[in-house]
């Protein structure tokens, strides 16, 4: 495994964009039922530094970004997580390593809390997001439907110790 991480670029879209509609497909990663029609539209709300994946050549095996989770200036240090690898890569390293990767670049660019909200059923994201210093918060029960279904949501959230300590 010669995994490489970097920013992600407008060149990946088509990648991302195939490891995005086969994350949507399993039903348990998003509410989302279709993938955006541009990468402009895909990365709009998200930290441009914080916006990683994780290649091997030409390859895109997976990718995360961290998007605002509101416009007030009080949340300006929260960002939520989106990670998904392509299932190919699955229990190879590549979900951690983005998770690591994108922890530091927060933590360098000012974020002192990430979020996560994933499905219930979605174990593995959950426990790779324990793994990483994440905790559950709580579960949001009904918290909106996919395909006529209620699904609950986990909200994990993991707070840096090294930005928003100042008092």
């Amino acid at each position: 495994m010669n995994y490489m991480v970097r920013n992600a670029s407008k060149d990946d879209w088509d990648q991302i964009k195939n490891i995005y509609k086969e994350g949507i497909s399993t039903g348990l990663a998003t509410f989302e039922t279709k993938v955006p029609s541009s990468y402009e539209q895909w990365i709009l709300k998200a930290h441009p530094e914080c916006t990683l994946i994780v290649y091997e050549e030409n390859t895109t095996l997976g990718w995360c970004k961290l998007s605002t989770t509101s416009d007030r200036l009080a949340y300006t240090g929260v960002g939520e997580v989106s990670i998904y690898v392509h299932p190919s890569a699955k229990r190879k390293g590549v979900g951690d390593l983005l998770l690591k990767n994108l922890i530091v670049k927060s933590e360098e660019q000012g974020f002192w809390t990430l979020q996560a909200v994933i499905f219930l059923e979605n174990k593995g994201s959950v426990h790779l997001h324990q793994k990483n210093g994440f905790r559950v918060v709580g579960i949001r029960e009904r918290i909106g439907k996919i395909n006529g279904i209620w699904r609950d949501n986990v909200l994990l959230e993991r707070r840096s110790l090294l930005v928003g300590l100042e008092e």
